[in-house]
């Protein structure tokens, strides 16, 4: 095995990260659309909440778009391990090597870049001159389901490989970590894009939405375009006044 992955080749790795992106995507996004969509329907609609799926060629238009995401994405994973396979990168395998406390630091450090990252990057998107190119068809969905979490223009999803890229290089990640980081931003963009208020807005649920992003949130982006640019924290949101007043985790 240990042969096999040192002569291993970019199209070898790339092949194995597609498969595993877009089996992940389509288990997620499927499985929670078909929870809240079919399962929990009536139950949602009988809490006063409008839920009206997409039609058919919207989903269809969302996963089109997410599996070039996926290639996208797996060619990041792929410089990513062949990187690591040359020694040139800061992932570690050994907890010992920075103590366990580093591994819940890391994790809270790379969190808060990569909502940083994506706040402004995705706020520069909303431009007129790059909203074309880089996220028109993101916005496709008014009304997004968790199949829209992934469907990004190729040009985004680029730019969203090169955070990681970029953290590898700079800062020390373990493994655990590295893998945490892409299941939360995974979970977070499908729990984003329900597409519906999940939770009331009383305690203690409004003081959570008043700090992260939750579907409710994110759907006033998707219908109004000028707020919330932020991924998991609505810090940014608040502090340069993109961030619509009573808006809550729900």
């Amino acid at each position: 095995m240990e042969t096999l992955l040192r002569s291993s080749s970019f199209w070898y790795y790339w092949y194995v990260f597609f498969g595993i992106i877009l089996v992940r995507y389509l288990l997620m996004a499927g499985g929670a659309y078909w929870l809240f969509y079919r399962v929990l329907r009536k139950f949602i609609t009988g809490r006063g909440i409008t839920l009206k799926p997409p039609p058919d060629n919207a989903i269809l238009r969302d996963i089109k778009l997410s599996v070039f995401s996926a290639g996208v994405f797996a060619v990041g994973a792929a410089l990513i391990t062949l990187s690591y396979r040359q020694g040139i990168t800061l992932l570690y395998t050994q907890i010992e090597a920075y103590g366990l406390w580093y591994l819940g630091a890391s994790y809270l450090a790379i969190l808060m870049l990569q909502d940083t990252y994506f706040y402004f990057t995705h706020r520069l998107f909303h431009n007129p001159f790059f909203f074309k190119f880089f996220h028109q068809s993101h916005h496709l969905s008014r009304q997004p389901t968790p199949w829209t979490s992934f469907a990004f223009d190729p040009a985004e999803a680029l730019v969203q490989v090169i955070f990681l890229l970029v953290i590898v290089f700079i800062i020390p990640v373990h493994f655990i970590i590295l893998g945490a980081v892409l299941i939360t931003m995974t979970v977070w963009a499908m729990f984003n894009h329900l597409g519906f208020k999940l939770f009331p807005t009383t305690k203690p649920y409004n003081y959570l939405g008043r700090w992260f992003i939750g579907p409710s949130h994110h759907l006033v982006h998707h219908r109004k375009y000028k707020v919330h640019y932020g991924l998991y924290f609505t810090f940014w949101d608040q502090w340069l006044n993109t961030n619509e007043p009573n808006s809550h985790l729900g």
